[in-house]
Formats: C-alpha cells, sequence, structure tokens
C-alpha cells in the first residue's frame, strides 16, 4: 500500500465472506492494510456491502483485538475490565469523552515532545541509536509529566463527579423518590 493521502472519503466494503474491499484501489484488503491506513492517518469508513451500515467502529476493535493478543497489551485486565464496568451506567458518555480527550492531550505531548526532539537533533542525521540515548534522557522527564498530566485529569474527573451529584441533589431532592406517602 503506499502512504500517499487519500481522499477523506475512502469507502471498504465488508462483504459476508470477511474480505475487505476497497473501492480506491478496487482490490481486496486485509486487516494489517486498514491497520496501515490509521498509521498513515487516512481516513475511511467501513460498511457492510448489503445493508451500508457502518462498521469502521467494528473493524477498528476488531484491530485493537489482534494487537492486544499479540506483542505487549496496551491495555491490563484491570483496565478492561473497569471499562466494561462503565457500559450501560450513567456516567458511560462522559467516560468516553473523558477517554477520548485524555488520548488526545496525550497525543498533543507526544507531538510537542518529537517536535522538540527534533529540533535539538537538526543538522544531524536520525538514526535509531540517537532516538535510543534522547529517550533514555528524557524518558524520565516525559514520565513526570505524565503523572502530573494524569493526577490533574483525576482530580478534574472527581471535581466533575461532585458537581454532578451536587446538581442531581439539587434538581431531585423536592422529589420523595422511595419514600411511602403518610396515611391519615
Amino acid at each position: 500500500m503506499s502512504s500517499t493521502k487519500k481522499s477523506p472519503d475512502r469507502l471498504i466494503k465488508k462483504y459476508p465472506n470477511r474480505r475487505l474491499y476497497d473501492t480506491q484501489t478496487s482490490s481486496y484488503i486485509t486487516l494489517s492494510d486498514v491497520k496501515q491506513l490509521v498509521l498513515d492517518a487516512d481516513e475511511f469508513t467501513v460498511v457492510d456491502a448489503k445493508s451500508n451500515e457502518d462498521l469502521t467502529r467494528s473493524i477498528l476493535l476488531q484491530i485493537i483485538l489482534e494487537e492486544e493478543a499479540h506483542g505487549v497489551p496496551m491495555f491490563s485486565s484491570n483496565v478492561l475490565s473497569q471499562i466494561i464496568r462503565y457500559y450501560g451506567h450513567a456516567m458511560q458518555g462522559m467516560m468516553g469523552s473523558y477517554l477520548e480527550k485524555n488520548i488526545q492531550a496525550f497525543t498533543d505531548i507526544q507531538s510537542k515532545f518529537v517536535n522538540s526532539a527534533t529540533g535539538a537533533l537538526e543538522g544531524k542525521p536520525y538514526n535509531t541509536e540517537m532516538w535510543t540515548q534522547f529517550m533514555n534522557i528524557q524518558g524520565p522527564m516525559m514520565q513526570g509529566m505524565m503523572n502530573s498530566y494524569i493526577d490533574q485529569s483525576k482530580n478534574l474527573f472527581l471535581q466533575m463527579q461532585e458537581q454532578m451529584q451536587s446538581q442531581s441533589k439539587a434538581m431531585f431532592g423536592a422529589f420523595p423518590f422511595g419514600v411511602p406517602p403518610e396515611k391519615k
């Protein structure tokens, strides 16, 4: 697959035989090819060939499942269990938004970090040994920044939760839920 940018309306059709067909290249592709599209930041949509149902999230989850099954997993069993517990919970929508914003913040920090590293290495050819040395020096600092960010994020989430509880109490406090009416 080429790594050149494609149009954002790239359509991939999934057929009942589980095959994926890239309408832009007019060829069948694999999950590995779809993963490469993600890595190349190419925008695409996966739809069921018969019903036109959007299957993009399902395919992305399938890629994550394969990645988690091989190599070093990103999510521990405890984290996955906690995520599952939020499904059907009143905070489900907020948790999704919270995770999305945290991943975006992490991506932004990583991007700034890489840009500053690139500036520090200007004029020198990039090689993996230099990057390893740089990360050995800068890694602890990056870890400290991330720990600080996570602590701030946790505190913000707890404040938001407390605020929602107090607003709920204020809104529903006047209703006698669960209290039987007095008999005369």
